[in-house]
């Protein structure tokens, strides 16, 4: 019998993104944090207890010694929607395996990892259960299987799902091991789980596999948020949930009072905290209950910080792949549910005087809320509180060529009627055991792969760019930027939250500095800005001509012309929305 208190155990994190559960940095999901607890619960000393990401792994190969060395080796992974990724990368089925073969201890694997793995994590692709080598595959919760794997002395396990008290515990308990993430505690966003599982049952969605809805008290996600607060971290997103809005109800109708509980016991804990996000919403929940998720979304606005995303789920507005997939909401309550969301969060916080008031949050004028969704020239310089985004699927069962108009209809609709999307996600299925799409497969993805390419360059040109000048006009100020990579001549860097905003800056800055941004300029899915305020006596001539108005001539005037005590000393039309005059000392 294996003594718990000897054992040394690593956790590597190869990352998950499921329909309502993300974990690429810099996100951390709930299974590394979870299993750590476990361990902890089973007897397992903290100090005895390592973690590392699968990055971490790709970029020194002395952190495999922990692998190697390891009574237990824990892996946690696994992708069931396709993405593309800045701040990580997805561990590899390979990469994987040479984990299991690396390991001289136990080891056991888990997380949605259980439902398939293809030859590569991409979208119109199959794939099939597989071990992957390693000792043992949790096929329920791997938090549970490792409580249960330690508690036999590592002989065995039941596969079984964790319960409310286990998981209260787990993630208190757990909540140490952020402290060994790569990105702590500047830039690490964690993930919460208020509930898993779902009453719909969509044709390609794993999501159902955890059964119907099972919610934690708004206690339990509190006191985690309380732990991880305690080691550091500021920045939290409600991600683990079909529907936020139904959360803490009968799994369908929106309950108000637990949102209150929820959200207002988290500012309660973690009054500091400089993120509080969300994602799934359920667009058929704001439509069957309007007045009762009308005031569930005015509570998520006024607690959560600015730039949020509602996550809808329409997959698709074709009403023959709506009835083939089991798909439940219309083109037409989705677009009644889009408009709800803008009329009640759509509003931005701030308004006169600094673009960065409120930026904890939620001060805004009454006028801004009474005429949300607020967008042009009068509007405050934040991102809105809260907007949807659309999510839709290609490959699914019925699909033609007439479901790529129908999308883009109720795309173009949306734009037309003057409301916001923060974002439009356009991807194509992955089929999965135990799922309705197992029997129809990739074919009809693999089929209309270059009709796809085509449609979604066109929505990107149609919809985002257009909708991402009205989301974001120039001037918009985005506080806080983490600056993560160069690019032909180029930082680029994006705030911490749901779906952020990529944004470019004009020349090589410092990685891991955080800047103020206001925006200038927008691509599809990414904007370009300049250092907010920007310096008038010390900017540089590609900063300038990064600003609305400014050419290259009147750039190189402003650089000879150098000092000026004010930015009235240039004539630019709306110059003040990003630039100011600083000490004249040193000036070119």
């Amino acid at each position: 019998m294996t003594d718990p208190e000897t054992l040394d155990v690593t956790i590597v994190d190869g990352y998950v993104d499921e329909p309502a559960h993300f974990g690429v940095p810099p996100y951390i999901s709930t299974y590394p944090r979870y299993a750590a607890g476990a361990l902890v619960d089973a007897g397992v000393p903290r100090k005895q207890i390592t973690y590392h990401t699968i990055d971490e792994l790709r970029e020194d190969n002395a952190v495999w010694r922990d692998v190697e060395a390891a009574d237990l080796m824990v892996y946690v992974g696994g992708m069931t929607v396709p993405g593309k990724y800045v701040g990580g990368t997805p561990a590899e089925p390979d990469e994987v395996r040479e984990l299991a073969w690396t390991a001289d201890g136990t080891s056991i694997m888990g997380g949605p990892v259980r439902f398939g793995v293809g030859e590569a994590n991409e979208g119109a692709s199959e794939t099939a259960r597989d071990d992957l080598d390693f000792d043992f595959l949790a096929m329920a919760d791997v938090e549970a299987a490792v409580f249960d794997l330690v508690e036999s002395g590592l002989e065995g396990f039941n596969d079984r799902y964790r319960d409310i008290e286990e998981e209260t515990r787990w993630a208190r308990a757990g909540a140490f091991v952020v402290e060994q993430h790569p990105n702590h505690p500047d830039y690490l966003i964690c993930e919460m789980e208020t509930s898993r599982g779902c009453p719909y049952r969509c044709s390609f969605c794993t999501e159902p596999m955890y059964g119907n809805p099972d919610f934690r008290p708004p206690e339990s996600v509190v006191d985690e948020v309380d732990a991880l607060s305690d080691r550091g971290v500021k920045h939290f997103r409600l991600g683990r949930q079909a529907d936020i809005l139904a959360y803490g109800g009968d799994g369908e109708a929106p309950n108000p009072d637990a949102l209150q509980r929820l959200y207002g016991g988290i500012r309660e804990v973690a009054p500091d905290l400089e993120t509080l996000h969300l994602d799934n919403m359920n667009p058929i929940t704001v439509v069957k209950w309007p007045e009762k998720a009308r005031e569930g979304i005015r509570i998520i606005a006024e607690h959560n910080t600015p730039g949020d995303t509602a996550a809808f789920g329409l997959e698709s507005a074709d009403p023959n792949v709506m009835s083939d997939n089991n798909l439940n909401v219309t083109a037409d309550q989705c677009f009644e549910a889009v408009k709800i969301v803008n009329e009640v969060a759509g509003w931005r916080p701030g308004g006169d005087g600094d673009p960065r008031s409120g930026s904890d949050t939620r001060a805004a004028s009454p006028r801004a809320r009474d005429t949300a969704p607020n967008f042009g020239d009068d509007a405050a310089r934040r991102l809105p509180k809260l907007l949807p985004g659309i999510n839709l699927v290609h490959g699914l069962k019925g699909e033609t060529r007439e479901t790529f108009e129908h999308n883009k209809r109720f795309l173009q609709r949306v734009y037309d009627e003057g409301l916001m999307l923060r974002r439009v996600n356009i991807r194509q299925v992955m089929a999965f055991e135990g799922t309705d799409m197992a029997d129809t497969g990739a074919e009809i993805a693999k089929d209309h792969k270059q009709l796809f390419k085509q449609y979604k360059q066109e929505v990107r040109e149609t919809i985002d760019n257009p909708m991402l000048q009205r989301v974001a006009p120039p001037g918009t100020i985005l506080p806080d930027v983490h600056l993560e990579y160069h690019q032909d001549g180029k930082t680029f860097g994006r705030q911490l939250g749901t779906y952020p905003l990529l944004v470019g800056i004009p020349g090589e800055r410092e990685l891991g500095s955080v800047v103020d941004i206001a925006v200038t300029d927008h691509g599809y899915r990414s904007v370009t800005g300049v250092p907010y305020p920007l310096d008038l006596n010390s900017a540089s001539m590609n900063e300038l001509t990064a600003i609305p108005g400014i050419g290259r001539s009147t750039a190189g005037d402003v650089v000879v012309n150098r000092p000026y005590e004010s930015v009235g000393d240039i004539d630019v039309a709306s110059i003040e929305r990003f630039a100011t005059t600083k000490s004249q000392e040193g000036a070119d």
